[in-house]
């Protein structure tokens, strides 16, 4: 996998880059509905905050995985960690403000970040709910990550854990050779551990992300195949299942432009625009904590360097009353959480 990440030529170079390449291709190419169009036809915009629950921390773009469609652009050769002592900037914010519930740890491989443990136990002996985003092969990778189902457990963190699909063509296509056998037996680690098993409120849920440039099927009815096929072939229990939108930024964005699917793409996403999916989208409940401590409206401002629209940019400088009475920072990705049934980092949104 380190191998295939070196051999990546990809055609964006940077963020900046990015964004001038959607802008020229929105404004000359391929003009779009403006997604504010959109927000504004249906009393949504300005786009702003309802009330700050979810406190979401990048710990860094190390990973040891190469997702075609990570939108993080995550990798084995990422260097960018957050350092402990900006994680203890966040146990300041996360002791003053009670309001702020839950914590998700995200990265890369969030687990690779050397204060990753201890980071997990200051914020549970915080009372917060935990949610962390594991690859699950990050439990196979290193005899140091074998036991981390018993440590999740001990802290009764929420797992989320993608698997792309439940047959091993399908998920290798998306994430790597050997990736779905991996991904099978770090479940049934913790499936052993009691994740996902009825009766020990362990939550284990899957993400499901499209392996092309097309929408998710029904959440519902995804989850519903999962757990069959997973339950039939490998005896492996979990919770619930996530469908999550792919949004046409970094790898994905790559792929769109060089398989000359981004037109079609964008127009299957402006089409299912869903207002009721736009009144819920993450941003409004969510603040994203990138590894050196700036701060976002969403993951995926993140990792397009678009930092809220006010003078609380740090987590240093952290201001409930402004961030509460800020604008959200949108564009065209946005119609990727607002097409069909929505999209968040929990799934759907209606």
């Amino acid at each position: 996998m380190i191998k295939s990440l070196k051999a990546r030529k990809s055609v964006l170079a940077d963020v900046s880059e990015q964004i001038h390449i959607l802008e020229d291709r929105q404004r000359n190419e391929f003009p779009l509905v403006p997604f504010q169009q959109k927000l504004e036809q249906s009393g949504l915009f300005p786009l702003r905050p309802t009330d700050l629950q979810v406190f979401q921390v990048n710990l860094g773009k190390m990973c040891n995985q190469v997702c075609k469609h990570c939108h993080v652009d995550a990798g084995p050769d990422r260097k960018e960690i957050m350092t402990r002592s900006t994680m203890q900037q966040c146990l300041e914010v996360l002791r003053a403000h009670p309001q702020l519930t839950t914590v998700d740890l995200t990265g890369g491989a969030p687990e690779m970040n050397p204060d990753f443990r201890w980071f997990v136990e200051e914020i549970s002996d915080l009372g917060k709910h935990i949610i962390v985003r594991c690859n699950l092969t990050i439990l196979l990778a290193n005899k140091k990550y074998h036991d981390l189902p018993d440590f999740y457990k001990m802290h009764r963190v929420e797992v989320v854990s993608s698997l792309p699909f439940y047959t091993r063509d399908r998920t290798d296509r998306q994430r790597g050779d050997g990736v779905f056998d991996d991904s099978i037996q770090a479940l049934r680690w913790l499936n052993q551990a009691g994740y996902g098993m009825d009766g020990t409120n362990l939550i284990l849920n899957l993400v499901y992300n499209p392996a092309g440039s097309f929408l998710p099927a029904a959440q519902e009815a995804l989850e519903s195949e999962y757990k069959q096929a997973l339950m039939k072939d490998f005896g492996i229990r979990f919770n619930n299942l996530f469908a999550i939108t792919n949004l046409p930024i970094s790898r994905f964005l790559d792929y769109l432009l060089q398989s000359g699917n981004y037109e079609r793409y964008m127009e299957k996403l402006v089409a299912a625009y869903n207002p009721a999916a736009a009144a819920n989208v993450m941003c409004r409940n969510t603040i994203s904590i990138g590894w050196d401590g700036y701060l976002y409206d969403c993951d995926f401002n993140q990792m397009l360097d678009l930092k809220v629209s006010c003078s609380s940019q740090h987590i240093s400088d952290f201001d409930t009353g402004m961030l509460n009475d800020r604008n959200i920072i949108i564009g065209q990705h946005c119609y990727g959480c607002t097409a069909g049934a929505g999209s968040s980092c929990g799934g759907a949104v209606v």
